[in-house]
This record gives C-alpha cells, sequence and structure tokens, in this order.
C-alpha cells in the first residue's frame, strides 16, 4: 500500500527509515534509544521496518583515537570495522526491551549493480522481515572503495526502498523540512510538499558536506527522494528528532508525493549513476 500522503504512514505496511551519522555518533548517540522506540511503535502495529544507519566511521572514530574523521581508504575502512560492531551492539541494546532482534545488513554499490547479488540481498531482506527482525542496513565502509562508494546513505536508503518495494522511505536530518534555500540564509522557507512533477532546479538546497562526521545534505537528501518518488514510493524528510510523529503521520517535515508509475518489486533497482 503506497503512501499517498504523510498521514498514511500511520499505516503503511513496509517502511525505510534512514539516519545519519551526525543524529546518532558521538555526543548524539542518546538518540538511538528515542529513534529505536519509534521504530518499536511501528514494529508493534504489524509494520514491516527496515533501518538504514550511518554512523560505522563516526562511532569507530573514539576507539581509534582520532579526532576527526579520516581522509586515507585505509583508515576509514578500520574505523569502519571497529564503528560498525559497536553502531549494532548500541541498536540491539536499544531493541531489547521490546524483544525485537536487529539483523545486519552490510551493501556495496556494487552489489545493488549486479543482478546476482541484488537478488541475494533482496531474498535475506525479504527473509528476515518475515521473520519479524528488523533489518539494520549500512553500507559495507570496510571493503568499499572511493571509486564504487554509494556516495551517501541517503541513496543507498532510496535503493533499499525501491530493492524491497517500500510504502514509505523516511529521511531523518537535522532540521525538521527541506527549506528552498538553506535555512540560515534570508528569505529561506520551509517546503511543505514537493509534487511528482515539480522542477527542483528552483531550489539552492546548499552543500552535500554539512558537519564534520557525515557526508549526507539536503540536495543529497532532495536527489534521493526524488530517486524514491519516481519508483511510487512517498517519501517525507524531517528530523531525528521527529522521528516518531513521522511514522505517526504527523503533517510534519518536507513530503514528495509519489508518482502513479510504480514498478513492480522484482529486484531491478537504477544504477547509481541513474
Amino acid at each position: 500500500m503506497t503512501a499517498h500522503d504523510r498521514a498514511a504512514l500511520a499505516s503503511a505496511t513496509r517502511v525505510v527509515v534512514k539516519v545519519g551519522s551526525s543524529s546518532i555518533s558521538g555526543e548524539a548517540a542518546w538518540r538511538i534509544p528515542v529513534i529505536v522506540e519509534a521504530l518499536a511503535a511501528a514494529h508493534a502495529r504489524g509494520a514491516e521496518v527496515l533501518l538504514v544507519s550511518s554512523g560505522a566511521i563516526a562511532t569507530g572514530m573514539p576507539y581509534l583515537q582520532l579526532d576527526a574523521r579520516p581522509n586515507d581508504l585505509a583508515t576509514q575502512q578500520a574505523a569502519a570495522a571497529v564503528g560498525q560492531n559497536v553502531l549494532v551492539y548500541r541498536y540491539q541494546e536499544a531493541l531489547r526491551p521490546f524483544e525485537i532482534v536487529a539483523g545486519q545488513v552490510l551493501l556495496t554499490a556494487s552489489d545493488m549493480e549486479d543482478p546476482t547479488h541484488r537478488s541475494n540481498a533482496r531474498r535475506a531482506i525479504e527473509r528476515l522481515l518475515g521473520l519479524r527482525i528488523l533489518p539494520i542496513i549500512n553500507e559495507n565502509d570496510t571493503v568499499a572503495t572511493h571509486e564504487i562508494r554509494f556516495g551517501d546513505n541517503d541513496r543507498l536508503a532510496a535503493l533499499v526502498a525501491r530493492l524491497v518495494g517500500a510504502d514509505a522511505l523516511v529521511l531523518l536530518s537535522d532540521i525538521v523540512a527541506l527549506y528552498t534555500r538553506p535555512p540560515d540564509e534570508p528569505g529561506a522557507e520551509p517546503i511543505d510538499v514537493i509534487a511528482a512533477d515539480d522542477d527542483l532546479s528552483g531550489y539552492a538546497f546548499g552543500s552535500k558536506v554539512v558537519n564534520s562526521v557525515g557526508t549526507g545534505g539536503a540536495a543529497t537528501k532532495a536527489s534521493a527522494a526524488r530517486l524514491a518518488s519516481s519508483a511510487g514510493i512517498g517519501v517525507l524528510v524531517t528530523s531525528a528528532d521527529r522521528v516518531a510523529d513521522a511514522l505517526a503521520g504527523a503533517p510534519i517535515g518536507t513530503w514528495f508525493v509519489p508518482s502513479d508509475e510504480r514498478p513492480p518489486a522484482t529486484g531491478a533497482v537504477a544504477t547509481l549513476g541513474g
């Protein structure tokens, strides 16, 4: 059942939620139980929930005694190897009171482009959902290279939503909605709804890198939202602090209206360049 408007999120059958590094790593780690509580509420009403979570590198940095995100690939991979383990542990501990088990799924860009790997990933995720396991999906930073990365987990979340035929995608950010220009600039106005055929070229969404630990931003969220909505998946962009309201169908954030063209969930997805 495709969510055609925000209110339908309250009854959506299959929802993908994406959260970025800055929302759940470092001093923001306190937010993990808050997000998990909202996911558990949707899970309790019978929804199938998938979480795409960034944060492996940022979570691993303190264990490698790093004060800033490393620039070299090998150290990024090492930080991810340590951080992914800690990150999933934190999610599982937060899920324990709700008696929900997490299942880790790590993907690379090549996995989504290779038909066999893509089919295997979809089959594994479908089985996890059938067992009422909550898949926690991230890019496999330990083996990914600069040349074959997704670029950001907003795009990964959109591709996962298309892969599993989700009813809706929720992209959590640091602000409650997208704005017509960076919100700290004069004349910036929050955007309530973006129709499937709206031209986004008139919006100045700002730079891609918005903090010291994440790689996403308003522009990447808009691009990912359009990628999902073009496949008939409704997308909400809002603040991580409003995740419970978002999944309850509250009138918040920026809603990308899904296209009427909804391809079957056969595992075929757009390539990274498309």
